[in-house]
């Protein structure tokens, strides 16, 4: 077979971009394809087996439609574009996320789809818990918070809450992140499977959750109504308030749903409640309508039917695989507690280490201080070593001069008895001078008066003897050279007598007197020689003693009392 004839033969194909919630892949398609056969392989690229909640989505003339499964992709009204873009959305959504999505991938699309409606305001979500819901949104995207990685400001690129509620109050972003760490904080030790279930657990609790919207109208001029079609049931909702159903439709209280043109009807099971007939703007809204009701309604009864072999495999494998996951999970904590303990302690050794080497060379500077001061003590006990000689020395010298001091001590104790001694001598000899002296000077004044009356009486006895002489010798008068005295023979009266007697007494006394004076002046030079031997003998052991400091102030006193200083 010829090259050309292999390259006739090769079928004539198209592409195809289909963008998933969040990503865009590109598939070459066979011209004869049918929507199902461009399905079927978007989910096997995808890996996924709940086929039933998801449709591919276009938009043509500014209307979203779905592409049917059981017509040719180039059949239907399509865009004319190349690439052809589809959406791979969720369709049909479950009652309970929970139960109904098994595989992690249908979760994954579900929660990327649920949060992208609820960020763009399709799905209608209080403040309180748009936080709550963001905290599960990082939680699934960031794992476990960590407050020394995840610093402030790590969720400034994402969009985490819808501008609705961000405009609703005056917060930085700053504060709003502040409020979804805090309960990002609590979701400590959540996978991201189990994160991105809570959010779907709490976002099928919103009135808006999995409900698509149409205008209708009860007549065909007004569109005053919105009907609103989800897993439950069909809801009739005023223009106004897409949150309180004004009538809603179970679809287990439903017999009949039929489609004409721009009419659609339905009919209650109970054959006596009232037809509820509507008219929406376009027949292709009402067809819509029309497949959105069959798709959901038959979902319905399929919940409501023993699971088929097929959903019971999977649902085995779901719980097998949530088992494995849950041991895994378990399995990735413990050895991540077992790591974040290996690190504490790692932490804790390093900080050991970095103590122990602080100490290791505060303990080494401390050992140079110690030898310094080794060294230095060293020097101090070799000074101190000369100083105790040198004391040893001074102190052998201090004892022989201690022993000289005793010495001096007994000595000057034996000269100061002497010294006293010697002055009480010089004191008895002073008392006695004085006294004699007081005697002396007494005796010298009775001398001396009895002198001058020996003198007086020796004149009144001359005048007597010249009287008496003149009168008994006239003749004498006439030579005077003479003198009775001179007259060895001569005899006198018994007065005359006793004249010269008198006169030889006198005589006598004058020379005892004279004679006691000079022995007195003698004694007086002696006295006087020997005070100055005293004085010189005390001045002497007076210095001696200050020398030795055994002087005392009483002694001084006594000496100065004493006239010796």
């Amino acid at each position: 077979m010829s090259i050309r004839g292999l390259k006739k033969k090769q079928p004539k194909t198209f592409k195809v971009r289909v963008i998933t919630v969040d990503a865009e892949m590109e598939f070459s398609c066979e011209m004869k394809w049918k929507g199902k056969d461009l399905f079927d392989l978007v989910c096997r690229a995808l890996g996924l087996r709940e086929t039933w909640f998801f449709g591919l989505q276009y938009t043509i003339k500014g209307m979203c439609t779905w592409l049917k499964m059981d017509k040719k992709v180039l059949d239907q009204e399509i865009p004319k574009e190349d690439p052809i873009s589809f959406h791979f959305l969720a369709k049909f959504y479950p009652e309970k996320v929970e139960e109904e999505l098994l595989q992690e991938i249908t979760q994954h699309l579900f929660f990327l789809q649920v949060k992208k409606q609820i960020l763009d305001e399709e799905i209608y979500c209080s403040p309180e818990a748009t936080v709550l819901l963001a905290s599960y949104a990082v939680q699934a995207k960031y794992g476990d918070y960590d407050p020394n990685f995840h610093e402030p400001g790590f969720l400034a690129h994402d969009e985490l809450l819808p501008k609705r509620v961000l405009r609703q109050y005056q917060l930085t972003a700053e504060m709003w992140e502040e409020k979804i760490t805090a309960w990002y904080a609590e979701h400590r030790g959540i996978a991201r499977d189990e994160a991105e279930m809570n959010y779907l657990k709490i976002a099928q609790d919103l009135e808006m959750y999995g409900v698509n919207y149409f205008p209708i109208a009860q007549n065909k001029n007004h569109t005053d109504l919105l009907l609103g079609v989800d897993a439950k049931g069909i809801h009739i909702y005023s223009i106004n308030n897409r949150f309180s159903p004004n009538k809603s439709f179970e679809w287990s209280s439903i017999r009949n749903i039929s489609c004409s043109e721009k009419e659609l009807t339905i009919k209650p099971l109970d054959k006596k409640a009232e037809v509820f007939k509507f008219f929406s703007s376009q027949l292709k809204v009402n067809k819509l309508i029309f497949q959105l009701c069959i798709g959901n309604h038959d979902l319905f009864m399929r919940r409501r039917k023993v699971d088929s072999i097929e959903i019971q495999q999977m649902k085995a494998q779901a719980r097998e695989e949530k088992a494995r996951k849950k041991m895994e999970n378990q399995r990735l904590a413990r050895e991540k507690q077992l790591r974040e303990e290996a690190e504490r302690a790692k932490e804790e050794l390093e900080r050991r280490l970095f103590q122990l080497e602080d100490e290791a060379r505060q303990a080494n500077e401390a050992l140079l201080r110690s030898q310094e001061a080794a060294e230095l003590l060293a020097e101090k006990a070799q000074i101190a070593e000369e100083e105790a000689k040198l004391l040893a020395q001074n102190a052998a010298e201090a004892e022989q001069e201690r022993q000289r001091l005793e010495i001096t001590a007994l000595k000057s104790k034996e000269e100061k008895r002497l010294m006293e001694q010697k002055m009480r001598e010089a004191e008895l000899i002073a008392v006695k001078l004085v006294k004699e002296s007081d005697r002396r000077a007494k005796e010298a004044e009775h001398l001396k008066q009895d002198l001058h009356e020996a003198r007086e009486a020796e004149r009144k006895a001359k005048q007597k003897l010249l009287d008496i002489t003149r009168l008994n010798y006239p003749h004498m008068a006439k030579y005077p050279q003479y003198s009775p005295s001179d007259s060895r023979d001569a005899t006198f009266d018994k007065g005359s007598i006793k004249l010269d007697l008198k006169d030889i007494d006198l005589k006598r006394l004058s020379f005892e007197i004279e004679r006691e004076r000079l022995d007195y002046l003698e004694k007086s030079r002696k006295f006087e020689d020997r005070l100055k031997e005293l004085k010189s003998e005390i001045h002497a052991l007076k210095l001696e003693e200050k020398q030795a400091g055994l002087c005392s102030p009483i002694m001084d006193e006594n000496l100065r009392n004493w006239g010796f200083i």
